[in-house]
């Protein structure tokens, strides 16, 4: 997928251009990108361990499913796309959470974050993720503040974001 077409978007995360993604990345330009958070109703996570076979953080534990925002699609097209692809469910209860600016942390990515409930079974997609699991968010919590190095960077600042400003109930 390094071909993919994705917007390159200015500060204000208005799009200014199209380029492949292999560029944007080379780059450093500043691109769209959404990252789901897969709860079940036990309050636990989903998380995804990234392929090996992937060009960047592979075999790192991430988000439960995330991806760029393809040129001319919005970030709310490609939450429910991206769950499809990754986890092989449909999205019927995506919620919005909160958007984080782009910034070298973070690939030079806007991410939108989304929250869903689901309890499984997933079908993952093999060529994007290596395995999957559910967390409790206190062994997630352990894991992030130790800055656990199995763990994408990107899925840490999320995280730490999520529970420093996601209402308790949410949690």
């Amino acid at each position: 997928m390094p071909n993919e077409l994705l917007d390159v978007v200015d500060e204000l995360d208005c799009i200014v251009d199209r380029r492949p993604r292999r560029e944007i990345h080379a780059s450093g330009l500043r691109h769209r990108a959404v990252h789901i958070l897969v709860f079940n109703n036990h309050g636990e996570l989903f998380l995804q361990k990234r392929s090996m076979l992937k060009d960047l953080n592979r075999g790192l534990w991430d988000s439960s499913a995330a991806g760029h925002v393809d040129a001319g699609e919005t970030y709310g097209d490609c939450a429910p796309r991206e769950l499809k692809e990754e986890l092989g469910v449909a999205a019927e209860d995506l919620k919005a959470l909160f958007k984080l600016q782009a910034c070298p942390e973070l690939g030079m990515e806007f991410v939108q974050v989304y929250r869903a409930e689901h309890n499984g079974p997933f079908e993952l997609a093999a060529d994007e993720i290596d395995e999957g699991d559910w967390f409790r968010p206190a062994a997630i919590d352990d894991r992030v503040a130790r800055d656990d190095p199995t763990m994408t960077e990107t899925f840490k600042i999320i995280w730490r974001h999520y529970r420093q400003h996601v209402p308790p109930a949410e949690v």
